[in-house]
């Protein structure tokens, strides 16, 4: 198993940045990042793998950056141009990559946009 923890989350104005990190106990994980907002399913918003091969959700392609650091078991999500719309509790997650099905989440972590 793998612990996450998240933190970053706040309120920022609307065309403003936040920087979101999650921490994983464990190494080895393709880790992610879900957001979820009230009245809506959870949604993937990106994810990246060990090598650095990132995935973003069409909404926030262009707008937001994920990263990792895998010496400090840390992944990263820069959020800039940040709209009322991103508004949403935002989840770390990890992946097994060898055990498929195999899937860890963190706390959440939440992000309010204004204006």
């Amino acid at each position: 198993q793998v612990q996450l923890v998240e933190s970053g989350g706040g309120l920022v104005q609307a065309g403003g940045s936040l920087r979101l990190s999650c921490a994983a106990s464990g190494s080895g994980y393709i880790l992610g990042w879900h957001r979820q907002a009230p009245g809506r399913q959870r949604e993937l918003v990106a994810h990246i793998t060990t090598g650095g091969y990132a995935v973003y959700a069409d909404s926030v392609e262009g707008r937001f950056t994920i990263s990792r650091d895998n010496a400090k078991n840390t992944v990263y999500l820069q959020m800039s141009y940040l709209k009322p719309e991103d508004t949403a509790v935002y989840y770390c997650n990890a992946i097994n990559p060898y055990l498929s099905g195999t899937e860890y989440w963190g706390q959440g972590t939440q992000v309010t946009v204004s204006s």
